[in-house]
């Protein structure tokens, strides 16, 4: 067995970083984008760059909320949360520059909790702890 089928909350975990740590780049952002050209580093405030860190957050929140749906507690409505809450980063500018701190904070706060809530489900089901594929599949 591997590590994460050891331990079902490692990649919940690191999804619960990488999107902490997205919101803190965007949040941070307009403090330090005066100072990047002075460092060389422009790329920081590039959209592809957000979009990419948003994106492996992404990948790393679908595969650790389907693998704990699927080894361990059989519920799929953590992946909504993760998905909405993805949506709502991505269009972070919906409704205008003076909210988008607030939409990332919201977003940033969905993705955290579709990890939470899986992880709260992993350590709950006891039926499927001993298994490789959970039982729920055949439900």
């Amino acid at each position: 067995m591997n590590p994460v089928e050891d331990n079902p909350t490692k990649l919940d975990r690191l999804g619960i970083w990488v999107s902490s740590l997205c919101a803190l780049h965007c949040l941070a952002l307009p403090v330090v984008v005066p100072l990047l050209p002075l460092i060389g580093s422009s790329f920081f405030a590039q959209v592809w760059f957000e979009r990419t860190i948003l994106t492996i957050s992404l990948i790393i929140g679908a595969v650790a909320l389907i693998g704990g749906a699927t080894r361990y507690h059989g519920r799929y409505y953590p992946l909504a949360l993760l998905f909405t809450g993805g949506a709502i980063y991505w269009n972070k500018n919906m409704f205008g520059e003076a909210y988008e701190p607030f939409t990332i904070a919201v977003g940033a706060l969905l993705i955290v909790a579709g990890h939470w809530v899986n992880m709260r489900l992993c350590r709950q089901c006891k039926c499927c702890k001993e298994t490789v594929f959970s039982n729920h599949l055949s439900t």
